[in-house]
């Protein structure tokens, strides 16, 4: 049974999805189950990743990326997903952010920051999330303050002579992917306090991890996506120079909206990769399965859950790479953007429920890939803007 057929993706995106096809084969599911019981970093699988040329390469060519499209990433996306939840968001976490660093960064920044990660030298991650705050961009409360930098004989108590201004960082971050293994994240903060303009607040930066100040711990495990690391980071009057913000102060929100239009769409295959798991466990469960002297899939019942399976998964897909080609095209990006992402990882949800009601008793069992399924498909409807708040951005960007 094939689901994530080529007949809905683009020419230019159907090499890098067979890439990914068979990188998942060979170095993902064989390991799946593997990671989701220990919860470990999949550190082999993501080098294997970046030797076979599938992370971090949406960077540009310039930079030492493959300038991997949209519609390229979401096809790798599917791929990567329908083997392994957990491990899949460690691969494609690895340049998280970085997109805008390329896009608005100074051209310095862009060698000395974006170029390691896309030859895979560096990670990177993205810190906006606040431990009080979620979904609400405008809403965070980690600072960034400018002041004069502290020469070293200062910092040793002697007065000095200043040399240049400095970003002191002040607040928390959860849920970082990457918190603790990057190299250096793109930060999301706090640089004005204007009541009239409370969008025009934000700025974001390059910031170190190994800057002092800067401390970051492992969340506690997560019911799924147990192969990916996500953190609570600690900023106390980290320090960071004036010029490692990125593009221009006070723009930060309007780069983010932007930028999580694309990551939404992304998150659709996310959902869709993991839709297609669910079915495809159900389907071979029940096929030679008996149950009062029937095969279970004789029931009707059964075929007609099938049926309502596959039916939610086909219009997902079907909306979801159309609002690829919305969203690559700067269409309505935030309607559609948030439309994929909403109807594609509620429908992993549905599938991977009527799944494991297929399943029976064996469906509770954690050996058992629906299993891990089921609890995979309860986080993406969280991240990148909860799905409440997707409708939100449904209505408000309806054009009447």
């Amino acid at each position: 049974m094939e689901l994530l057929t080529d007949d809905v993706v683009p020419d230019g995106a159907r090499d890098v999805k067979q890439e990914a096809r068979e990188f998942a084969a060979e170095h993902i599911e064989p390991v799946a189950a593997d990671y989701y019981e220990s919860g470990e970093y999949p550190w082999d699988v993501l080098e294997a990743g970046m030797d076979a040329g599938l992370v971090a390469q949406d960077i540009g060519e310039e930079y030492g990326g493959r300038g991997l499209s949209l519609r390229e990433v979401l096809a790798m996306a599917e791929e990567f997903y329908r083997a392994d939840a957990g491990i899949a968001l460690t691969l494609q976490l690895a340049s998280f952010g970085a997109e805008m660093l390329e896009e608005y960064g100074e051209d310095w920044q862009k060698e000395e920051y974006l170029r390691p990660v896309a030859e895979n030298e560096q990670l990177t991650g993205l810190a906006v999330s606040e431990p009080e705050t979620g979904s609400d961009l405008a809403g965070m409360e980690t600072t960034a303050e400018k002041r004069e930098a502290r020469s070293a004989s200062e910092r040793s108590g002697t007065a000095a002579e200043k040399d240049g201004d400095e970003w002191v960082l002040n607040g928390e971050k959860y849920w970082i992917g990457n918190g603790v293994e990057a190299d250096w994240v793109t930060l999301y903060a706090r640089t004005d306090d204007d009541e009239d303009d409370r969008y025009g607040n934000f700025s974001l930066f390059i910031v170190p991890t190994d800057v002092d100040g800067y401390e970051a711990e492992h969340i506690p495990e997560k019911m799924g996506f147990r192969a990916s690391k996500q953190a609570h980071i600690h900023l106390n009057d980290a320090r960071i120079p004036e010029d490692h913000v990125i593009g221009t102060e006070g723009t930060g929100f309007y780069m983010l909206a932007d930028f999580f239009n694309h990551g939404r769409v992304v998150v659709g295959g996310h959902g869709l990769g993991l839709a297609a798991a669910a079915i495809e466990e159900a389907h071979e469960f029940v096929h030679g399965r008996q149950a009062f002297g029937r095969d279970v899939s004789e029931f009707q019942k059964v075929q007609h859950i099938l049926a309502d399976m596959r039916t939610e998964f086909e219009a997902a897909r079907s909306l979801n790479w159309r609002a690829a080609e919305k969203v690559a095209n700067d269409d309505n990006s935030g309607f559609w953007a948030a439309q994929a992402k909403v109807k594609s990882t509620e429908t992993a949800t549905m599938c991977a429920e009527r799944g494991m009601q297929l399943h029976g008793g064996r469906s509770v069992l954690t050996e058992n890939r629906i299993s891990r399924v089921y609890r995979d498909v309860r986080i993406p409807v969280i991240y990148e803007g909860a799905n409440e708040i997707q409708r939100n951005l449904i209505y408000g960007q309806w054009k009447q």
